[in-house]
């Protein structure tokens, strides 16, 4: 008997250090979520968050976006606030740079960003300086927002990228995200902003999943414009690239480590304004910089970062000239082996970076 009751009471002693004792709890695990769906649930949650906030343009009511990007929105909040359009791009930029004057948060899309061409003179003259024009007092919080850029077999309409046109304009934020964390965060903090956004975004990104974490899955999470993040640490190269073409650095980072060459992988995220602090401070530690990007070398976003750093401190810390990959100066060929030689590949990264190291 006397055995059984110090059984009994061992029992119950190592129950109470069970409870006593605080297990180490493991972050949840990330989820994966395609870029499409990233932007999906930025816009879902905005809808639902404001009710000045409403989505309009060509197909994406009825039909779930041209690209399936806003499915689901218009059964979830009606026609009130998910609008299909005439195909009338200068018509419906203007109802939404009007409805944004009114009091209102549009969100104004686009089927491509090359079709936007048919509305510049809303982007521009409408919403881009009437907040100056006003001294002030007629905010425009609009956001144009659609693909942007090279997709695949598309032709020189439908293949541009106006990253450098749009951040050539002041009175305007220009956008373009990379991962599904920068589509989210970028689109919702876009949609509170209280300046015209210019939101890029890449067809071909679409379809990729990224991980995301628990914290950029809730409700909350912005990614505040203007911000640039240091995607891949190192110490021998700067590379620095936004949108679709930060892939390509990563995978020509990779490769150059094998060979001993350590790259540091900047993502811009915000192309106007332009984060020049987080470039001038990796170049001043690895000395070298190569800009990569999917437009056309003239007047790119290449070009205006080597004069930024020209102009600023980073440039004493120059070992070398800085070099730019950029797509070719050339209307985009229909042919894909043409179209292939005419956007950065990850092989044209990788000489670019030997021969900036002369190695």
């Amino acid at each position: 008997m006397a055995s059984v009751l110090s059984a009994l009471r061992s029992g119950r002693n190592a129950v109470s250090v069970v409870l006593r004792r605080e297990f180490h709890r493991t972050p949840q695990a990330s989820v994966q979520v395609t870029v499409r769906d990233a932007l999906n649930q930025a816009m879902d949650e905005e809808l639902e968050r404001d009710e000045r906030v409403f989505l309009l343009g060509e197909e994406v009511a009825q039909y779930d976006g041209a690209y399936k990007v806003s499915r689901g929105l218009w059964k979830k909040y009606g026609d009130k606030r998910v609008v299909d359009t005439p195909i009338t791009e200068m018509g419906f930029a203007g109802i939404a740079v009007g409805a944004a004057m009114a009091g209102l948060r549009p969100i104004c899309e686009f089927m491509t960003f090359n079709f936007s061409m048919q509305a510049i003179d809303q982007v521009i003259n409408s919403a881009a300086k009437t907040y100056y024009m006003s001294a002030g007092l007629q905010p425009v919080p609009v956001v144009f927002r659609g693909p942007n850029g090279a997709s695949a077999g598309v032709a020189a309409q439908h293949s541009q990228c106006f990253a450098a046109w749009y951040g050539h304009c002041p009175g305007l934020k220009v956008v373009s995200p990379w991962n599904s964390e920068d589509a989210k965060g970028l689109l919702k903090s876009a949609i509170r902003d209280d300046n015209p956004v210019v939101f890029l975004e890449n067809e071909l990104m679409y379809g990729v999943p990224f991980e995301m974490s628990e914290e950029a899955l809730s409700k909350d999470f912005v990614i505040p414009i203007g911000k640039a993040k240091v995607e891949r640490q190192g110490n021998h190269i700067t590379l620095v690239s936004h949108s679709r073409y930060v892939s390509h650095c990563l995978d020509a980072a990779v490769i150059l480590a094998k060979e001993g060459v350590e790259c540091e992988v900047i993502n811009l995220r915000t192309i106007r304004p332009m984060d020049v602090e987080t470039i001038e401070t990796s170049v001043m530690k690895t000395n070298h910089l190569v800009t990569v990007e999917g437009g056309w070398p003239q007047f790119g976003v290449g070009a205006e970062i080597c004069a930024r750093i020209m102009e600023g401190p980073a440039f004493n810390y120059l070992d070398a000239p800085v070099t730019r990959v950029t797509g070719v100066d050339i209307p985009m060929p229909y042919a894909k082996i043409l179209e292939d030689h005419s956007i950065p590949q990850i092989k044209d990264i990788i000489f670019t970076v030997k021969k900036t190291l002369n190695i």
